[in-house]
């Protein structure tokens, strides 16, 4: 028999003879990696660890210190639900079955929907599984004779048709289940220790809403149960935090089918909040040399065909809408708007930089099935601003940019971001303006002003927007998942296109340079973030409630009247529970609706012209003369505090 040489990591090398296995490997290194090992990385490329190793090879055997191991471990926990799916309801067609960043997930086609209960027995049948060490193997197939096996399975049948060569591979786990599959897998299920199925949903195949609708199981899995119990925490968690449900708690937006989806309407106290933050962003703005303007929700389809909207970024807006001699469309951004307002009128090197700045309405079409509360929507307000400048004014802009929103942050009591530096993939010719020298300028400026600042930041091809790099603030929530919040980008690309200029100082006309930027996103993804982020209880200044009053009896009644109206005229937003209840069901209210202080005023409070503070997370703080009380609550709001 042949002899084939492997390296592994640290550069040793092996002689073994053709056909031995990565985990024949793994044994001859050591019982302990072989009994961690998941799975192994051959010249780059995941193997599993009962693969035949047929040429010489770089060898690494990964364990559940590997990020790519637990993908593997979770596209193995996706097998085992789809068998015992099979095994409990054997009429069930699968679809497919992919690791995710949370977990896994399969879908299936049966007539009959999946339940609570079902999910149930399907999680004990897994275990059940589990426990039979049942091997995941791999098997090549011919592609003729997976379209006659599977000639009753329409999805497997799409899903082999589409492959492109003769042969494909499939991973059987015990007698009964057998399925389409590239792998790898983790050797047996009993390697599986740590698993849950979590919800069932709807899917289309394919994620096309033109096809047929499935039925997705969603799962996580770990290497561990104490992995396991924390992720099941934070779910937990998220759930609490879930802005959708806190927005119908709260009474801050509601959706509704008669006006569409994605498209939430701002109830008062949802309201009070978003003119709070709209208010706090564009003091600092106009404190930073910015002008406001106004522009329209629509524009003509030829606008943003000479910007280049309309080439790469069309399937993200809403259709045109046929006038008598035009076409016009709804905006999905403003920059194209705001650069004909620099556009109107001629600028001097001296009026440089120009500083345009908007509460800019947008509409963007996102697929039904990814629209969520306010952080997926259609129609959205962004906190949106165009800087026009000399190239020389590009780093002092952008650094002055990267101060405005670390300000912002700083008084949202938002911690928790990173910065990371979107560039273009220089492959893709069509989703990117094709302008080699362009990019390379932008990118170097961006990374020379990210380089001053003395932040940290990391590099990710293929994010930029389609005319220039971008740096993009990702802000996490409680599962970890990221989104884009705030933005700037440096463009030389549409100056171009809209033949933009200034006279210099040599008399001479030259291109400036465009920035976009974004301080606090769209009020609705920040807001929807802010209520996860404080579960709802706003700090004192973003409160659309900071106080209210809450008499003992009838007799205070017009006390807790005249308390309120002081309050409001020194600014404070207050109310009075009026109700015939008892005090404490009225404190245990306004708690649940998260209000900063309750202020109890009975004969006592009302003979001194006190009232009696109570705070929603400290309690109690004693009887306090109402003008005291005021003093201190001002001081907090002007203070911008994120705790009282």
């Amino acid at each position: 028999m042949s002899s084939i040489e492997i390296t592994l990591p640290d550069g040793s090398k092996q002689s073994v003879a053709a056909g031995t296995s990565p985990i024949d490997i793994a044994r001859s290194i050591s019982p302990r990696l072989a009994d961690a090992a998941i799975v192994a990385k051959v010249d780059g490329e995941l193997y599993d660890l009962t693969r035949p190793l047929e040429k010489d090879a770089n060898v690494q055997i990964l364990t559940n210190k590997d990020p790519e191991a637990l993908v593997v471990y979770r596209h193995s926990a996706a097998h085992l639900l789809a068998a015992a799916v099979l095994e409990l309801y054997p009429e069930t067609q699968l679809g497919i079955g992919p690791p995710i960043d949370s977990g896994f997930y399969y879908d299936f086609d049966r007539a009959t929907p999946f339940t609570p209960e079902d999910l149930q027995k399907i999680e004990k049948k897994m275990w059940e599984i589990q426990k039979r060490h049942l091997p995941y193997e791999r098997i090549h197939t011919r592609k003729e004779e997976g379209l006659r096996k599977y000639a009753d399975a329409w999805m497997k049948c799409q899903l082999i048709d589409e492959r492109a060569g003769e042969v494909f591979t499939e991973y059987t786990l015990g007698p009964h289940f057998i399925d389409f599959c590239r792998g790898p897998h983790v050797p047996d299920t009993s390697r599986l220790k740590a698993f849950k199925l979590l919800s069932i949903a709807g899917a289309y195949w394919k994620g096309d809403e033109h096809n047929k609708q499935l039925q997705r199981i969603y799962g996580t899995a770990f290497f561990n149960q104490k992995d396991l119990e924390d992720y099941l925490h934070r779910i937990e968690e998220a759930k609490r935090r879930d802005h959708r449900r806190l927005g119908k708690e709260l009474e801050l937006f509601t959706l509704n089918e008669s006006v569409g989806a994605g498209l939430p309407l701002w109830l008062p106290k949802g309201a009070t909040v978003r003119r709070l933050l709209e208010e706090y962003i564009l003091e600092r703005e106009r404190a930073a040399g910015y002008q406001h303007v106004y522009t329209p929700h629509l524009a003509k389809v030829e606008l943003y065909k000479r910007s280049g909207h309309w080439e790469h970024y069309q399937d993200s807006m809403f259709p045109p809408m046929d006038l008598e001699t035009e076409q016009m469309v709804l905006r999905p951004m403003n920059c194209p708007h705001h650069i004909l307002v620099f556009e109107s009128s001629q600028h001097s090197y001296r009026d440089l930089p120009v500083r345009i700045a908007e509460l800019g309405a947008m509409y963007r079409y996102e697929r039904s099935g990814v629209l969520s509360g306010l952080s997926r929507v259609r129609s959205m307000t962004l906190n949106d601003a165009h800087i026009f400048c000399t190239p020389d004014q590009i780093k002092e802009e952008f650094t002055s940019v990267m101060k405005l929103v670390e300000q912002a942050y700083r008084d949202l009591g938002i911690t928790q971001y990173r910065y990371r530096l979107s560039l273009r993939d220089k492959a893709d010719k069509e989703k990117y303006v094709d302008n080699d020298e362009m990019w390379e300028l932008g990118e170097r400026v961006l990374r020379e002003a990210m380089d001053s600042l003395g932040l940290p930041y990391v590099e990710v091809p293929g994010e930029a927007a389609f005319y220039g790099p971008k740096l993009d603030i990702q802000l996490a929530d409680v599962m970890g998942h990221e989104e884009t919040y705030s933005t700037i980008q440096v463009d030389f690309h549409l100056p171009s296109q809209f033949d933009l200029h200034y006279v210099a100082a040599d008399g001479k006309e030259h291109r400036p340079v465009m920035i976009h930027r974004a301080i606090v996103s769209t009020m609705e993804r920040m807001i929807s973030y802010l209520i996860e982020l404080y579960a709802g209880a706003f700090p004192l200044w973003l409160a659309p409630m900071q106080a209210i009053v809450l008499p003992i009896t009838d007799r205070q009644t017009e006390y807790a009247r005249t308390v309120q109206k002081t309050l409001d005229a020194a600014g404070i937003r207050a109310t009075v529970d009026e109700r015939s209840e008892k005090v404490n069901l009225k404190i245990r209210e306004a708690q649940l609706q998260k209000i900063p202080y309750m202020l109890v005023v009975g004969d006592r409070e009302q003979e001194n012209g006190q009232v009696a503070v109570r705070n929603r997370k400290h309690g109690d703080q004693g009887a306090k003369s109402l003008a005291e009380f005021i003093a201190e609550i001002r001081a907090l709001i002007a203070s911008k505090a994120v705790s009282e």
